[in-house]
């Protein structure tokens, strides 16, 4: 049987359950199951505020709109970011009018503080530190150079669902938070996101930003008492960014299953880890101490990563990279050779297969294979 990347697990009685009682009340789009879920997600992660959308992506174009016209930022304004994620960190940039800078990554294939500070003009307005795999890399220190030069920093933890750093869920030291809660997540649904902002003021306007900029939304105005559920104002331009009861039942569903989950994945880590350290021809992406990853991603590093994947192809199993470097994409080909590290790993690294369905013989084979075809 073949062995894919990626298999979400749905608890599919459960979901239909959830669904089925948005389905009877008559009520599918933002609503009370949206609530629901939002006020779970902040007793899980401990954060704040948090307010469901329909992807991660939105979320990052509306954490970057609502900081620059918050501050002041002007178009052409800068922020740092990483070439080593999936193209929508990058666009949420362009999408308001602003200018990525690409910083290089380290080991950890996350942001390399070292890099940032070499980047930072009079014009750096933020820097998008991305999670990769679940990892939290050098955030701590990528976070004290934020504050100590008034940067904003933006956390794209699309697959840090449930990762918790010296006991804490990240998240709750940035600016802002972006969770992705996409069908291949950790915690999966069709597609949908949390956007988790430390300031209440700006969840407050990102509430209204993600629907059209109207100060009240349609489940508010149908829940008050009175005859004027139709008056509301519009204050300003916004999105329909906002999330659906269906998305936010099947994710009330997935969360409480998210640390059991998370944990077999770190079991299928640790197997991974058992039988490819010390191979002379891999190099395994390390987690950084006191991070308890969720371990979306397992990723190794090979110096014949394209030859590695069709023979792993051919026995049937189905990595995948994780990330082609964004400056090799003509979107960004102006920062093709400033990150040096991160165009080497984007030609090396090799996800291997991460879900529930894969088991201790499985990941044998896959090492037995990695170790049988890796080049010297």
């Amino acid at each position: 049987m073949a062995i894919q990347l990626f298999v979400p697990n749905f608890r599919v009685e459960e979901c239909l359950d959830e669904i089925r009682e948005c389905l009877e009340k008559g009520w599918t789009g933002l609503g009370f199951k949206t609530n629901q879920f939002e006020d779970a997600w902040k007793a899980y992660t401990g954060l704040p505020h948090a307010h469901f959308l329909s992807s991660n992506t939105v979320g990052l174009h509306l954490a970057i709109e609502l900081l620059k016209t918050r501050r002041g930022w002007q178009d052409g304004d800068e922020v740092i970011t990483t070439p080593l994620t999936f193209v929508s960190s990058n666009h949420a940039i362009l999408y308001s009018k602003l200018t990525p800078v690409f910083a290089d990554v380290d080991d950890s294939l996350c942001l390399d503080p070292e890099s940032i500070e070499s980047r930072i003009t009079d014009r750096t307005r933020a820097v998008i530190f991305v999670g990769l795999g679940g990892n939290v890399g050098q955030y701590a220190r990528v976070l004290t150079l934020c504050r100590e030069r008034g940067i904003a920093l933006i956390l794209d933890a699309a697959h840090m669902a449930g990762t918790r750093y010296h006991g804490k869920h990240v998240g709750h030291d940035a600016d802002v938070a972006v969770f992705s809660f996409q069908a291949v997540k950790n915690l999966p649904t069709a597609d949908s996101g949390m956007i988790c902002f430390a300031d209440a003021e700006d969840d407050a306007r990102a509430r209204k930003l993600s629907w059209l900029g109207i100060n009240k939304d349609t489940y508010a105005r149908t829940a008050s008492q009175g005859a004027y559920k139709w008056m509301y104002d519009v204050e300003e331009v916004g999105y329909k960014y906002h999330g659906n009861s269906i998305m936010a039942a099947m994710g009330l569903v997935s969360l409480k299953y998210l640390d059991n989950d998370n944990a077999y994945r770190r079991q299928l880590a640790a197997w991974y880890e058992e039988l490819l350290s010390g191979q002379p021809n891999v190099k395994l992406v390390s987690v950084t101490e006191g991070c308890e990853s969720s371990r979306h991603l397992f990723q190794i590093r090979v110096k014949n990563r394209d030859e590695l994947m069709l023979a792993l192809n051919e026995h049937e199993v189905y990595p995948g990279v994780h990330y082609r470097d964004n400056t090799e994409y003509r979107m960004y080909a102006s920062g093709r050779g400033t990150c040096p590290n991160s165009y080497t790993a984007s030609g090396e690294i090799l996800s291997l297969p991460m879900h529930m369905g894969v088991k201790r013989k499985d990941v044998e084979l896959i090492a037995d294979l990695v170790k049988r075809y890796a080049a010297a």
